[in-house]
């Protein structure tokens, strides 16, 4: 499974398509801009919403659930790469994140 670190990520721009596959409420709470929220627990369902014919980052709140998703997409042909340490280390690392009225 190809996997990427959050700084990576970050260097590649505001282009590329970032899925984070945590459930709604965490999303809602806190999430990095730009991302498309889709949560594993309804992701079958759901997969009509992955970007097609371009890299898809996949994202949750530390890297398990992500990397299942990444596991399941590749297995369906799709291009996706693994956020390694998820939003916890994107926020670690001095990414921007939105949060929630109220949040942090």
């Amino acid at each position: 499974m190809k996997s990427i670190s959050v700084d990576d990520l970050a260097a590649l721009g505001p282009d590329v398509s970032v899925i984070d596959v945590r459930e709604e409420e965490e999303y809602a709470q806190a999430c990095v801009p730009g991302t498309r929220n889709i949560p594993l627990s309804r992701f079958q369902q759901s997969l009509g919403d992955v970007p097609i014919g371009r890299t898809v980052y996949v994202m949750c709140a530390s890297g398990g659930r992500s990397s299942r998703a990444t596991a399941h997409l590749t297995a369906g042909g799709y291009d996706a790469v693994n956020v390694m340490g998820g939003i916890t280390e994107w926020y670690r690392s001095g990414h921007p994140v939105n949060y929630q009225a109220g949040g942090k």
